[in-house]
């Protein structure tokens, strides 16, 4: 654990930043012939430029009120919850792992992650090139991971893909129609290939329940019976983002009560 409190501001500065970079994705990526690079930071609506002063991670939102400070138009308030978002991961990160190779690692696992919350919330999809090249450098990382074997990872990765293939097709041969996209597949090979095998009872448990909740929740609300998506990639995320953080915890837990 590192707690030298320079290093974790300096971490939170530099998590806000690529939480800046990321929002940028998350708009951008799902929209065919887009660059993430080019052009730069603009109003959605207005295209009016962004100066510096309005780009500042979380602070500008406040400063600007939630609004464009050229055409006042509405700014999303998922832009500083993504900004601070991935600031407290950053740093939670450094403070579990040090400045160590494990975190930069997990770093990328963690914007990765991010990003494919707030797309599949939006779009009800998970872009293969986040997932698929997640997946090859999930097993390559695991040589020099402190947290798991490659040996886990490979299983993770095996397994993951594997059970939910399962339980798709199974779906799919009872009711006829897909109830799982292929895109949820291919994340939680990803998450077993960054976490191990020993992480996807208590991803699939937790996100299948929450999930379920959630999904009761949006159906007695919205009254649309079973046409009504709801997307399970956020739900895998979040139960893989707190694995990540209470291994230890979770892993005794389990041992203790189901073994």
């Amino acid at each position: 654990m590192h707690h030298d409190p320079l290093i974790l501001t300096l971490a939170a500065i530099f998590g806000a930043a690529v939480g800046s970079f990321l929002n940028v994705v998350i708009l951008r990526l799902p929209q065919e012939n887009s660059s993430i690079v080019f052009p730069a930071s603009h109003c959605p609506l207005c295209k009016s430029p962004l100066s510096w002063t309005e780009n500042i991670p979380v602070i500008s939102y406040l400063f600007l009120r939630g609004r464009c400070g050229h055409c006042r138009a509405p700014i999303s308030i998922q832009y500083p919850l993504v900004e601070a978002l991935t600031a407290i991961l950053t740093t939670a990160l450094v403070y579990r792992f040090g400045l160590t190779p494990t975190t930069a690692g997990y770093f990328l696992f963690v914007t990765a992650l991010i990003v494919i919350i707030w797309i599949d919330i939006h779009h009800q999809i998970i872009p293969d090139v986040i997932s698929l090249p997640g997946i090859v450098i999930g097993l390559a990382f695991a040589i020099i991971n402190s947290f798991i074997t490659w040996q886990d990872s490979l299983i993770g990765l095996l397994a993951g893909g594997g059970i939910l293939y399962a339980v798709a097709l199974l779906y799919y041969l009872i009711r006829k129609q897909e109830g799982m996209g292929g895109g949820d597949i291919k994340l939680l090979a990803m998450i077993g290939a960054f976490l191990g095998w020993q992480s996807l009872p208590f991803v699939i448990l937790i996100s299948s329940i929450t999930g379920s909740g959630i999904g009761l929740l949006v159906l007695s609300l919205q009254k649309k019976g079973a046409n009504t998506r709801i997307p399970f990639g956020p739900f895998l995320s979040c139960a893989a983002l707190v694995y990540l953080f209470f291994r230890e915890t979770i892993l005794h837990l389990f041992r203790t009560y189901y073994l």
